[in-house]
């Protein structure tokens, strides 16, 4: 049975790293240590694609974390319209460059168009440390 837990966070800057340590303290607790550190990335890069671009003001957005056996699934859920592209940025450009990490640092992404809002999820291959309580 898979391990879940989730969490919504405020339309604000200090959510990202609000997000990053929800995801680390979760993982962490289960066990899955060994990407962490690209998880959190991804997650960050779409922690943060949800509030410039995807989190109307007055909204929230929510990440929801899934473990099962040797796959680690990150979703992150807003209400804005509108549905994430990878974009080819100018090598000058400071921003743009999101979902090509996503893309790069993950084995899969994607997103769920949903009557109001979108999901923009990814999976990562990862081993659980052994003697972990669930």
């Amino acid at each position: 049975m898979p391990l879940t837990r989730q969490q919504s966070f405020t339309r604000r800057k200090p959510s990202i790293r609000a997000t990053r340590q929800f995801v680390t303290r979760t993982l962490s607790e289960w066990g899955y240590v060994d990407r962490l550190e690209e998880i959190q990335l991804c997650v960050s890069e779409i922690a943060t694609n949800a509030l410039l671009h995807g989190v109307p003001p007055g909204r929230l957005f929510r990440v929801r974390i899934e473990a099962a056996e040797e796959e680690v699934r990150i979703e992150v859920r807003d209400s804005g319209t509108g549905r994430p592209t990878a974009q080819s940025p100018h090598t000058d450009s400071e921003n743009g460059r999101g979902l090509l990490l996503v893309s790069e640092l993950a084995d899969t992404w994607g997103d769920i168009e949903h009557t109001v809002g979108k999901t923009v999820w990814f999976t990562v291959k990862a081993t659980r440390a052994q003697g972990r309580a669930q």
